[in-house]
């Protein structure tokens, strides 16, 4: 009887959370479809964003998100590397880098925004542009994606290490053929992980990216992401309900993309890799 219960909870919590999601979902689907065109796609906003489209938004989102996967992926893999292969791991040094990188992962995206002005925007004289954006969202996504490629890392058993040692590979090679093809999993949910709230960012981005809805010219201008022009939409302008719904559509899409993308990549380098050994 205990177990059927306990049994019965689960499942009834799972239930839950399925049903919250369908919610949200069937929401956003109902009342994003129908603002989904070429030209919301293709066009600028006009009247704050009541009317046009999103052209802008978008190419300013991925701009952002380019800047802040350019500093994380060679940042986090390195750093995750050497924590689990080359430190000592029960040293108080690495001790406390892991425990600081836990704490960095949990602190809420508002002091990552006001840490960005203050660093980002006010002491290298960036401004409010799409440079300071990503660099922001890179100090958020730094922390997930190291641990987590550290625990990929450190699931490998270490007679592989052993085995690669005692036929005299070398621990670049050992990384390259043996490690990080194991760890890839790991790594491509880090990455999934990071890039989701980066995608999802408004507070940070409000004080570091700014609000601008015109097209960027360079790195060096403001750009708004589609979180923050949801939010502008939802919250600060009279009739953007529509447009805010189309947008958050959108922005699952490009999410979901992103996640599929991720996954056929890993498992296509994961065959591969298989294939040549």
């Amino acid at each position: 009887m205990i177990n059927r219960l306990f049994t019965l909870l689960i499942w009834g919590l799972a239930s839950c959370v399925l049903f919250a999601f369908g919610w949200l979902m069937v929401d956003v689907l109902v009342q994003g479809v129908p603002m989904l065109s070429l030209d919301f796609l293709t066009s600028d906003p006009i009247r704050s964003g009541r009317a046009g489209g999103i052209y802008p938004i978008i190419v300013s989102t991925f701009l952002i998100l380019g800047v802040a996967l350019t500093i994380v992926l060679p940042i986090g893999l390195g750093s995750a590397i050497w924590l689990c292969e080359f430190s000592n791991k029960d040293s108080k040094i690495v001790s406390t880098i892991r425990l600081s990188l836990d704490v960095l992962a949990g602190v809420p995206s508002i002091v990552f925004g006001l840490f960005g002005y203050a660093f980002f925007c006010g002491f290298l004289e960036l401004g409010f542009s799409i440079l300071s954006g990503g660099l922001t969202l890179a100090c958020m996504m730094l922390p997930i994606l190291i641990r987590t490629t550290e625990a990929g890392l450190a699931a490998v058993p270490n007679e592989w290490r052993r085995a690669g040692a005692a036929l005299g590979l070398s621990r670049t090679t050992l990384l390259w053929r043996v490690l990080i093809p194991y760890a890839a999993p790991a790594i491509t949910a880090g990455l999934l992980l990071s890039i989701g709230r980066a995608t999802a960012e408004t507070a940070a981005l409000i004080f570091t990216s700014g609000y601008v809805d015109r097209m960027p010219e360079s790195l060096a201008d403001s750009g708004r992401s589609l979180a923050v022009h949801i939010y502008d939409l939802s919250m600060n302008v009279v009739g953007g309900d529509k447009a805010a719904y189309g947008s958050a559509l959108v922005l699952i899409m490009f999410i979901v993309s992103i996640n599929l993308l991720a996954n056929a990549l890993s498992e296509s380098w994961m065959q591969k890799r298989v294939s040549r050994q």
